[in-house]
């Protein structure tokens, strides 16, 4: 077994970054909001869902909240008992499952009358990728030592950004040239709108990319670190384990205020990810083809964003890095709403913000996973427990983030005021974590 800091053992575990991140891009981000668009009839379209009348961005933004609702309920249980069992691997594996199979089963959903295939197997595919990555992430402290956790942080999100940006590139040339790909006999004509069948494609090389790269890091990391030995009764032992950890928690005031502070900050920044193309396509009318340049663009620019707020960090600290880029998110989202639909030069006002957002969104993600690494207790076993706090802490933000932005649409039939009030997320989080005390490793 590998030991903790070798760089094989985090190259492994930063490679799930590479092998998942193409879900959170192209199903979640960049294609299937898109397509989803197309098949439920564009802009203000109602479709009828469970026997309800609903506008068709609003169901969308329900079904997020949904999925991120039911991992936000199960994580916790089932990092107490992984944590218990000492197979964190075993629960990893069996999302990573979930949600590629489930990305793959996106195929079938080919017209408005399989609208229930699209709903069912979007919110299994959340689920399978958010519940991977409660255990995904509780592994970060025990392949990397504290003063190392940012840089490898940072490694897993660049892994992502870079791996995914590959197949969105081609599953672009799919999109934008069908006729290559034999899916139509011609090539695409101003304005007509590309064949479902490149769509269906680009959704099972997802989940193959997924699920096949993966295997890489299920074959290095550890299963049972502490080499514990469950009991017959594991689920009893599992709740007393989340209790534990529960009371440890409370008596912590800067972990305490760190997760109040990414609460609100995660309903900003995981609402503006998986609505922005919505918001680019139906509130300010990009083509498809704009759109997912602008994703490319925020993934490419999330690179170096990543490794220079890493760096930055390392010189100014942890809370004074994010309490930057946290700044920058309320002036992201408030240009959000100032942009000019209008105009005619709306696409590169579109990329020039695409491109702030991009240097922001990796260096948030990143320092905010390891900033969290560093206050757990250092002598603590329950890795995974305590990162299903942190998970549970941002599923429920986003629920919080996509109801909110659902209903204020659903109010007053209008994005921007949506994306207004995520500016109100952003800035109570930087409120809040402007009472975050230095620790040992978090200045």
């Amino acid at each position: 077994m590998l030991q903790k800091g070798n760089k094989k053992l985090i190259k492994a575990w930063a490679f799930y970054d590479w092998a998942n991140s193409v879900y959170p891009l192209v199903i979640t981000t960049a294609v299937f909001p898109l397509f989803y668009g197309i098949i439920t009839g564009g802009k203000d379209a109602q479709v009828t869902f469970l026997g309800t009348q609903w506008n068709n961005t609003v169901l969308y933004s329900y079904t997020l909240s949904v999925s991120f609702l039911v991992v936000a309920f199960i994580s916790p249980i089932l990092s107490s008992i992984a944590d218990y069992m000492g197979n964190k691997k075993r629960f990893m594996q069996f999302f990573c499952l979930l949600g590629s199979f489930s990305v793959m089963s996106l195929y079938f959903f080919d017209g408005i009358d399989r609208l229930w295939v699209g709903i069912t197997f979007s919110i299994l595919a959340s689920i399978g990728f958010w519940g991977s990555l409660v255990f995904y992430n509780a592994y970060l402290t025990e392949v990397a030592f504290p003063e190392q956790q940012d840089k490898v942080s940072a490694k897993g999100f660049i892994h992502g950004y870079l791996g995914s940006v590959i197949l969105l590139v081609i599953i672009l040339t799919m999109i934008m040239y069908p006729h290559l790909y034999g899916f139509i006999d011609h090539p695409l004509q101003s304005g007509e709108t590309p064949p479902v069948i490149a769509f269906q494609t680009s959704f099972v090389l997802v989940g193959l990319w997924w699920l096949g790269f993966a295997q890489y890091t299920f074959y290095y990391l550890p299963n049972n670190t502490f080499k514990r030995k469950p009991e017959k009764d594991f689920i009893f032992k599992g709740f007393k384990e989340l209790k534990l950890v529960w009371n440890e928690v409370k008596g912590q005031p800067v972990l305490k205020i760190f997760l109040a502070s990414f609460f609100l900050f995660s309903a900003g920044v995981q609402t503006i990810i998986v609505l922005a193309g919505k918001f680019g396509d139906e509130e300010l009318g990009l083509p498809t083809v704009n759109l997912i340049i602008t994703i490319l663009l925020i993934q490419l620019v999330a690179v170096l964003g990543a490794y220079l707020f890493a760096r930055i960090s390392g010189k100014i600290g942890n809370i004074r890095t994010l309490k930057i880029t946290i700044a920058i998110w309320v002036l992201v989202s408030f240009g959000a709403y100032l942009l000019p639909g209008e105009s005619p030069n709306v696409d590169m006002y579109f990329y020039g913000l695409g491109g702030v957002l991009g240097l922001v969104l990796g260096a948030t993600q990143t320092l905010a996973r390891s900033t969290y690494s560093k206050l757990i207790p250092e002598e603590t076993h329950d890795n995974a427990t305590y990162f299903s706090f942190f998970d549970v802490t941002e599923k429920i933000a986003i629920v919080m983030g996509t109801f909110s932005f659902g209903l204020v649409q659903s109010l007053t039939g209008s994005m921007r005021s949506s994306v207004l009030v995520l500016s109100i997320f952003f800035f109570l989080g930087f409120v809040v974590m402007s009472f975050m005390r230095k620790t040992k490793y978090v200045s």
